[in-house]
């Protein structure tokens, strides 16, 4: 983990208010996983006092650069949006444990199914899986039209499936749904986004190897804060936890109770 001003080299719109920002800095040399995040501080004022955790969407180690995708909503997010080229950024980071793909055969089909702003990190994810040459099929859910964002980065990884909740593009529905329409096979499954969502493709693929990473907001983003704690399953007495921040953010499907 590396504390740096990063150096901001873009930070634009790129849907109904989500951002793509790209930063410069020494922090890309140490990722060494897909899924991983930073804790941004979000001001030199007082407050907002609390960093905001930002997933890596993806990494480029050779120009030392790395690309985060966000959504500005609220008081914090918005003062990320506000920042300029040139500008420099507090930033905590490589964190967390990202996504494993050594037991990712070459002759898997992998599916990468993201929901809103559970998308960025699968993007990562699906470049390095593409390295190996396995194959992607994304599966990728938003609320609406207006809030879609890297159709041609994903088309490059593989087939992809969009969906809306309004039907305003793609299929209408949920990732789950898609996935059960278009009748989707898979030998192993990715997932990042809101938990309902997690939740319906665990129970309706249950037997489902890979596995999830979750959004969780936190406090000091390296353990020590215990404020994104969850619960693990099958456990009986109910003090078995997981902090999202540094056992994750990435579980395999099964581990933690998705609630």
């Amino acid at each position: 983990m590396i504390k740096e001003e990063m150096r901001i080299r873009s930070n634009l719109p790129i849907a109904q208010h989500i951002f793509e920002m790209k930063l410069e800095g020494n922090i890309p040399e140490e990722v060494n996983q897909p899924g991983q995040f930073l804790h941004m501080k979000t001001t030199n004022q007082v407050t907002p006092l609390l960093r905001r955790p930002i997933s890596i969407c993806s990494n480029d180690k050779d120009k030392g650069q790395l690309t985060v995708i966000y959504r500005s909503g609220g008081q914090g997010t918005k003062c990320i949006s506000e920042k300029k080229i040139g500008d420099t950024i507090d930033v905590l980071g490589p964190l967390g444990n990202g996504f494993n793909i050594e037991n990712v055969n070459r002759t898997d089909t992998v599916v990468l199914a993201g929901g809103g702003i559970g998308v960025p990190p699968l993007y990562g994810l699906g470049l390095e899986l593409k390295k190996k040459g396995i194959h992607v099929v994304s599966v990728l859910g938003f609320s609406t039209a207006s809030a879609t964002f890297y159709h041609d980065k994903f088309a490059e990884l593989g087939e992809v499936f969009y969906c809306t909740m309004d039907g305003t593009e793609g299929h209408k529905g949920t990732v789950t749904d898609v996935m059960r329409r278009e009748n989707i096979s898979f030998d192993q499954l990715f997932a990042c986004g809101p938990v309902p969502m997690l939740k319906s493709l665990e129970d309706t693929f249950p037997d489902a190897k890979g596995a999830l990473s979750l959004e969780e907001r936190m406090g000091c983003g390296i353990g020590a804060c215990f404020a994104c704690v969850c619960h693990v399953q099958d456990d009986p007495t109910g003090k078995d936890y997981r902090k999202v921040c540094s056992n994750g953010p990435v579980f395999p499907w099964r581990e933690v109770a998705l609630r």
